[in-house]
């Protein structure tokens, strides 16, 4: 297997313009590096307020130039949403190739795109970003990636010349924007189905979210390793930003036959493109559904409250309000904290230790089930596989055998509780 090749780039950001401008940079750090690119430069300006045509002020733009031609770099990346003007002015007086913060994640969204509806929403937004700048450089990269994101071949670049986007005109992108949201209509249309389907058998949802790379999908795979009675599917992990884009459902079943519906959603970052938030608010109406948030939280970062932050203000942009949650603070083995520690809905844990993962599920377990009745039933003997499903599907405390049927004392769901209701021995 051929080693993938590692761009080198600049980094460059302006501090007077960013909160908590340094932990900005390492994130853009970071989000360089899941882009298969090096900072091989990183270049800080003080301003007030951005110049208008570059961004950056003259001075600045002439050093970046020259240390760019030092260091023999083509590529910088800048920490800020650049106008389609500035991008055009810093690329011709620089002669690097410009790519602005959402530029650069729509890049790392089109790469990680795997399923159809992930690479509608990520076409979609590219698209979108696209509109205004259909002059600048940067529709070169991102139109290679709307066409790998759409599953086809050549995307909007005429690779045999010189031109790209100049020969194509406003109504041939919104055009195609149109097309990919009537085909990502279709496809939510089968996923309501679904959804519709898994709420009609009455199961909790549960969803994990939080910033990208705290570690939901490794307390997912601890989650299923325990309890995905059938279903040996891991979810993909990898300590990467955004390693996956796709919503992963799973179906729990605990030793006591409760069950509930697991659900590893798409990480979050700080100021993520509003192109992405609306494109992958389908995605994520999984958490907007869900009966219990896991806000997953990498407590060894040392901005894991900022990141906390990020995760609250994208959950409310994306309509999700007053769903109870649990705060899981993973990575605790990279800490000198005591784990699994649970203070109230808290928990310090290790997503790879077995034994958080038991108090975790414990923690769930208590909100998702509180709801949950403890009844007894009499259920005649010619009903003998209304007795096997509750044997297979729920929690039964007691079973005596009567002259007229199986007496059950069970917890049951409101579903089932009303389901059987027929049954149900009334106290005399």
């Amino acid at each position: 297997m051929s080693e993938i090749f590692v761009q080198p780039v600049i980094i460059a950001g302006m501090n007077k313009t960013v909160a908590n401008y340094d932990y900005a940079m390492s994130e853009l750090e970071a989000l360089v590096e899941a882009n298969h690119m090096e900072a091989a430069l990183r270049i800080d300006q003080n301003l007030e307020k951005p110049n208008p045509a570059t961004f950056f002020g003259k001075g600045k733009v002439v050093e970046i130039k020259e240390m760019a031609e030092a260091k023999e770099l083509n590529i910088m990346i800048v920490n800020a949403d650049l106008t389609p003007s500035q991008i055009r002015n810093l690329e011709t007086e620089t002669g690097l190739q410009i790519i602005d913060r959402t530029g650069l994640i729509l890049e790392i969204f089109g790469n990680r795109a795997r399923s159809k509806e992930a690479k509608l929403q990520v076409k979609i937004a590219q698209l979108q970003y696209q509109l205004p700048r259909l002059r600048t450089s940067i529709s070169n990269r991102l139109d290679q990636q709307a066409g790998a994101a759409a599953g086809g071949g050549g995307g909007f670049t005429n690779r045999g010349s010189g031109e790209t986007q100049l020969e194509l005109n406003r109504r041939t992108i919104q055009d195609r924007i149109s097309h990919a949201k009537h085909e990502l209509k279709e496809l939510n249309k089968d996923e309501e189905v679904r959804r519709a389907q898994r709420d009609k058998a009455g199961l909790p949802n549960v969803a994990l979210v939080g910033y990208t790379n705290a570690g939901k999908s490794t307390t997912m795979n601890g989650l299923v390793k325990l309890f995905g009675k059938g279903e040996d599917k891991q979810v993909f992990e990898k300590n990467m930003l955004f390693a996956t884009l796709d919503t992963s459902i799973r179906q729990l079943t605990f030793p006591d036959n409760k069950q509930l519906l697991l659900s590893d959603t798409v990480g979050f970052v700080s100021n993520l493109p509003h192109n992405l938030i609306n494109a992958f608010r389908s995605t994520l109406s999984e958490a907007a559904n869900a009966d219990l948030l896991i806000q997953v939280i990498d407590y060894a970062d040392p901005h894991y409250k900022e990141m906390m932050a990020t995760t609250e203000e994208t959950l409310k942009a994306i309509g999700v309000h007053d769903v109870p949650m649990l705060y899981a603070y993973n990575k605790a083995d990279l800490t000198e904290a005591n784990y699994p520690n649970q203070t109230d809905d808290q928990l310090i844990y290790a997503a790879k230790d077995e034994k958080s993962i038991q108090v975790l599920t414990k923690m769930i377990k208590a909100k998702v089930f509180k709801d949950y009745i403890t009844t007894t039933l009499l259920i005649p003997f010619n009903d003998g596989d209304v007795v096997a499903y509750l044997n297979d599907h729920a929690n039964i405390l007691k079973t005596d055998y009567l002259a007229d049927g199986t007496q059950l004392t069970v917890e049951l769901n409101a579903v089932d509780a009303q389901r059987y209701a027929k049954y149900i021995v009334t106290p005399a």
